[in-house]
């Protein structure tokens, strides 16, 4: 796969990815709301493969993008330069954190919709959501792997899919289709594929205490049929009444 990778959100989960794709042989090209020199330390880490740009530079570089952002951060993704392009949305909607937004609450639409709405000219496609960073990287898996996990995507258009399913494999991941957009809601928090099925069982804690606990635990692998199975099993509940992960 001879492909350079765009990241706009180069945090926990955006890093991840980052170091799958260099170590895949993607170029990759980062970045954050900052300014790319506040990316030297994680580039100098990543290597000859890696470089720092503003997001709408990493968005004209790249064949494919990651956009690794809060939720409340997508209408300041550059849509002009994202035209055209397969997009990877891997926010969650967390009212706590992103704010009440009504017609996710009602169920009118779907975190990601509501980044394709935004990104008009983008395919979109959900991917990444429902991992941690660190297992995402724990448990990446060579193609034929018998303990490869496989992560859920969710897009309206087929071409964008499949590139989504080539990336996932070379990162070390299967895919799981689960449909539109609109069915995206399957794999978002509140959902039985949602975190827990790579964690297993998970002591009390806030957030902070969460995220460095991920960081001691190896993960569980889930296979693609697992995965397809958890998806069937969503029943759909309020989106306004997810929190933050942790367990607390």
């Amino acid at each position: 796969m001879s492909q350079t990778l765009g990241l706009i959100g180069s945090g926990m989960m955006g890093s991840s990815i980052a170091r799958l794709a260099v170590a895949a042989g993607l170029e990759v090209v980062l970045s954050n709301s900052r300014a790319p020199e506040t990316l030297a330390g994680l580039v100098a880490e990543l290597g000859g493969r890696a470089r720092a740009a503003t997001p709408a530079e990493a968005a004209r570089a790249a064949d494919v993008v990651v956009a690794a952002i809060p939720l409340k951060a997508r209408d300041r993704l550059p849509a002009d330069a994202l035209a055209g392009k397969t997009v990877l949305d891997t926010s969650n909607y967390y009212p706590e954190r992103d704010g009440h937004l009504a017609e996710l609450d009602a169920g009118e639409l779907t975190s990601s919709a509501l980044v394709q709405r935004h990104l008009a000219g983008s395919r979109v496609v959900k991917a990444f959501n429902n991992i941690t960073p660190h297992q995402l990287l724990t448990l990446a898996r060579p193609t034929g792997a018998p303990d490869r996990s496989a992560l859920p995507i969710a897009g309206d258009d087929a071409q964008a899919k499949a590139e989504a399913t080539r990336l996932l494999d070379v990162l070390g991941h299967d895919a799981v289709d689960l449909g539109t957009l609109a069915e995206s809601w399957r794999s978002e928090p509140n959902t039985p594929v949602y975190i827990r099925p790579y964690l297993g069982e998970l002591p009390a804690m806030g957030v902070a205490d969460f995220l460095r606990w991920t960081l001691r635990n190896p993960g569980i692998a889930v296979p693609a049929a697992q995965v397809g199975e958890l998806v069937e099993a969503a029943v759909r509940r309020s989106a306004g009444e997810a929190r933050l992960p942790s367990a607390g």
